[in-house]
């Protein structure tokens, strides 16, 4: 079986993509460089009795993809309770809408942005009235 267990955010300025998630999402960050052998943080996501997995932010080790380049990694979505306080969090801390919110009818708001380092992630607020 592949359960998702980690994952890792690549990133240009640590301390940047660290305000940025702890704003937005309310990350906490450990220090796990000595581990890793570079700037490597681990990102607790959450409380371990709710669902859902932790992961890390890592610094890049070549350059960002440029924009309107295709993907070559997975997109992790975040579960919101409130879609646009969320997008408005996202944009106050210099994120950008990388595709807008949409219904996802009868079950969720859904969304994409970009990050202050150049990755896209996506926001999910489950809604059974979304149309």
């Amino acid at each position: 079986m592949g359960r998702l267990i980690h994952f890792e955010i690549h990133v240009n300025d640590m301390e940047r993509a660290k305000k940025f998630y702890g704003e937005v999402f309310d990350w906490k960050f450990e220090d796990w460089s000595n581990y890793a052998g570079m700037p490597y943080f681990g990102a607790v996501t959450g409380d371990e009795k709710e669902p859902g997995i932790n992961g890390a932010l890592m610094q890049r080790q070549s350059a960002s993809p440029e924009t309107g380049q295709s993907l070559n990694s997975y997109v992790c979505t975040m579960g919101v309770e409130d879609y646009d306080s969320t997008a408005a969090k996202i944009l106050n801390n210099g994120g950008n809408v990388a595709m807008p919110k949409y219904a996802l009818p009868g079950m969720a708001w859904q969304g994409y942005f970009m990050d202050t380092e150049g990755n896209i992630f996506g926001i999910h607020q489950p809604d059974e009235n979304a149309q």
